[in-house]
């Protein structure tokens, strides 16, 4: 496998980030292949850190968490920390999923879920405004999630 996978393993990953749950036997009846390769395969896969965890993908909104928003938000460099560590304190927020550091006219893109619109302002407003290096911040809430892969 190495440096390029070839297309059973590109399929195998197709077939596993939509049911990672899927079993070894399934798997082998869809790929066409071996059990033990499968097996085989998916251990590579996990060893050489091209899957790094197997995960689940929650409905938000049975959790009560159906409001999604994208923040942008400036970074102050007089603040004393580095992007980086402003960045890793964004992180902590508790409702704060998805923390990128980007190129452009904004430093961090935010992503964030809570119960509503309101909940939102108050994790931006009380919390992530509050953060040392955090200078100014746009916050767009989504209307519909078209795709979301996880």
């Amino acid at each position: 496998m190495g440096e390029v996978l070839d297309r059973i393993d590109l399929k195998l990953l197709e077939e596993l980030k939509e049911n990672a749950r899927e079993n070894i036997a399934t798997l082998s009846k869809k790929l066409g292949i071996p059990r033990t390769t499968v097996h085989y395969r998916i251990k590579k896969l996990v060893e050489e850190g091209i899957i790094e965890k197997f995960t689940i993908k929650p409905n938000y909104k049975k959790l009560n968490l159906g409001t999604t928003a994208f923040i942008l938000a400036r970074y102050d460099p007089d603040s004393g920390l580095t992007q980086r560590e402003v960045a890793e304190k964004v992180a902590s927020i508790n409702g704060v999923y998805e923390v990128h550091i980007i190129a452009g006219e904004w430093d961090l893109l935010i992503k964030v879920r809570a119960p509503s619109a309101e909940d939102i302002g108050k994790i931006v407003i009380d919390k992530l405004r509050e953060i040392k290096g955090i200078d100014q911040t746009v916050t767009m809430v989504s209307f519909v999630t078209v795709k979301e892969d996880v």
